[in-house]
């Protein structure tokens, strides 16, 4: 298996998912249970322009099944590989791979460079233990950040960012990994931030199409509607949905800054439910579907109920990247580019 210099794809075996994203934490768990003995892979350090980012997990079981991905393609099998051998062994490995501008782009990747890859074995109950504290601490939607040893594999598990200076504690709550490199040797600073999530109020078309997108791209999504005929098990499959009014089912959902709100019922009621929540809320994103006209007389109603300029200025309206979008379709791609641009605050 090449630990330097360029890697051979030509006969790689692996496959990535190309459906919705699957959760790697959540499927490890049920992997142990039922195989005892299984190997994780996480990315510690790569290239700015990797496809998997710092933190990108890959488990792997026996018979070299596996869910996740740390590179998008292009050192999946050698790691697989490696996989089986920590799995055996029991002692965990830091894997570098060079990619050659060549391999890059013959794996869809837009350049070379070098990509790092910690793999440990997961068996007993300690590694069961710590699974659910992961999968516990994304149920609540609270911070949780894995120390790991990268030389022994000792794991140490912080709750807060206290024990950490204060550029890395600000990094971490961010949801940033961080590789620390001294003269004690090398751990990595796993930041296991609550998932991002849009909160869909309205069920529509559109909102079929964009939580599906969202889906897709790494978010939770969750739908709201009161009206029955729209929020059907039938129309939004696996999608979770809260036939509740917003009124009760914001504040027992929570919102916090990993969450994006947006409006898309056509219907004021539910406009002027959501809407105040929203924006006095920390969430990074609202948005509201409709007219400019429709807005305007949003406005309105906003600021008759009090809300005051700088809270109406929060609500993205007309809703979405201005790209002339036509249809469900179209109308769900630019709102999601609009959420993906606000998130990451281009």
């Amino acid at each position: 298996m090449p630990e330097a210099g360029a890697i051979d794809v030509g006969g790689a075996s692996a496959s990535v998912d190309s459906g919705p994203s699957r959760d790697v934490t959540a499927i490890a768990r049920q992997w142990l249970d039922q195989y005892g003995t299984i190997s994780l892979a996480t990315v510690i350090k790569t290239w700015g322009s990797s496809p998997v980012p710092v933190g990108g997990q890959l488990v792997v079981g026996p018979d070299e099944r596996f869910e996740g991905s740390v590179s998008g393609g292009c050192v999946e099998a050698a790691v697989i590989t490696a996989a089986g051998e920590v799995m055996a062994s029991g002692q965990p490995k830091v894997l570098e791979f060079g990619v050659g501008d060549e391999t890059a782009w013959r794996v869809g990747l837009p350049c070379g460079g070098r990509i790092e890859i910690f793999v440990e074995r997961l068996s007993g109950a300690g590694d069961a233990t710590y699974l659910d504290a992961v999968l516990a601490a994304r149920a609540l939607r609270s911070l949780l950040v894995v120390d790991t040893d990268l030389a022994s594999g000792r794991r140490t598990l912080h709750r807060d960012t206290g024990a950490f200076p204060a550029d890395t504690a600000d990094a971490l709550t961010n949801g940033e990994c961080v590789l620390v490199e001294d003269d004690e040797g090398r751990c990595f600073l796993h930041a296991l931030a609550p998932p991002l999530r849009v909160i869909l109020v309205g069920a529509g078309h559109v909102a079929q199409v964009l939580a599906d997108l969202a889906q897709r791209v790494g978010f939770q999504a969750t739908v709201i509607d009161p009206r029955t005929a729209f929020s059907s098990e039938v129309r939004f499959g696996g999608v979770p949905l809260r036939q509740d009014w917003p009124e009760a089912a914001l504040p027992a959902l929570g919102l916090d800054n990993r969450t994006a709100v947006i409006t898309l019922a056509h219907d004021a009621r539910l406009d002027d439910e959501t809407l105040p929540f929203a924006v006095r809320s920390p969430c990074f994103y609202v948005g509201a579907l409709g007219s400019r006209r429709t807005h305007e007389k949003r406005v309105e109603r906003l600021a008759k109920a009090g809300l005051s300029e700088a809270e109406i200025a929060r609500i993205d309206a007309p809703v979405g990247l201005p790209i002339g979008a036509k249809g469900p379709g179209e109308i769900a791609v630019s709102i999601l580019g609009a959420v993906i641009k606000a998130r990451r605050g281009a």
